[in-house]
């Protein structure tokens, strides 16, 4: 074996373990609270670099059914945005340990985009033309939006990708390959749902009804734009964030039915957030939301 192997499994395994060590409980809100979220998403970094990844060949029928799917004009589009939307955010964070935090998850969200570009353009998916990407006016605002789109659309994309492995759509060199991008994506929602819970005790009393709002208002513009989705792309012909996991559902759950897809959603969920250290907080919202509606999924 290799060294740079080793490396590379050495990178792959702290991407995915990650513990304090000591057993002291945590107070949500605490500096030490904070300190964990962003040590978690500082020290489980993995330093792969797009330009040196080596897409696999895949045979004709593969070759196929990756490029027709109808996700990655969006899927570039929607790290694009949310690379800038984190950024911004970053640079109007006083806190050097947490501004350093959201900085690297930025730039792993920017490197999402560029890992997403070279996968198209080896296996010669054409893209259409990006819009502009510019800084939000509201900074906290893009983040949030951005935070609990991603807890939506990871969740259902964790049970996508372990049901395209299991089907064969993907083969097991392209799922190989592409796996890095997936349990960064675990990582990104674990630190932002505890950055919710520190950020809003955090505040003054006084400012905690705003900012229980924002979280409200956040949630209805992502359920109006999945509601949206139904319909299609906006009479602008803009591709939304959320159209990644729907669009995505479409194309690879063809074969699944809904409870399959949901059980796998909770199976990947659970699996791809178990090797962080458990004080920290997990996202719940969407996991409740989809055991409710296993109740009313056949088996």
């Amino acid at each position: 074996m290799s060294d740079t192997l080793e490396e590379q499994e050495a990178a792959d395994y702290a991407m995915r373990h990650w513990s304090v060590g000591d057993k002291v409980p945590i107070k949500l809100g605490s500096q030490a609270h904070k300190r964990m979220f962003c040590r978690m998403l500082l020290e489980t970094h993995n330093p792969y670099k797009p330009a040196v990844i080596a897409w696999p060949e895949l045979p004709p029928d593969a070759l196929a059914r990756v490029t027709s799917l109808p996700i990655w004009d969006i899927a570039v589009q929607t790290e694009g945005r949310a690379s800038v939307r984190v950024a911004t955010y970053a640079a109007s964070v006083r806190d050097p340990l947490l501004r350093e935090a959201l900085q690297l998850g930025g730039a792993e969200e920017a490197r999402h985009k560029v890992v997403l570009s070279k996968l198209v353009g080896a296996y010669g998916i054409e893209l259409a033309p990006e819009p502009e990407y510019p800084a939000p006016r509201d900074a906290e605002w893009a983040w949030m939006v951005t935070g609990f789109s991603e807890c939506i659309d990871s969740f259902f994309a964790f049970g996508l990708f372990r049901s395209a492995q299991l089907s064969g759509f993907f083969p097991d060199a392209l799922v190989e390959t592409f796996e890095p991008v997936i349990q960064e994506e675990a990582r990104h929602i674990l630190f932002f749902v505890n950055w919710v819970a520190w950020h809003r005790r955090n505040l003054p009393w006084w400012k905690r009804p705003w900012f229980f709002a924002c979280v409200v208002g956040v949630w209805f513009l992502l359920v109006w734009e999945r509601v949206a989705i139904a319909k299609g792309i906006d009479a602008e012909g803009v591709a939304h964030d959320a159209n990644f996991a729907a669009r995505g559902a479409a194309a690879v759950g063809e074969a699944i039915t809904p409870r399959k897809l949901v059980e796998l959603c909770l199976e990947e969920n659970e699996r791809r957030m178990s090797g962080y250290d458990a004080r920290l907080l997990r996202p719940t919202f969407v996991p409740r939301l989809a055991k409710f509606a296993l109740r009313f999924l056949r088996k």
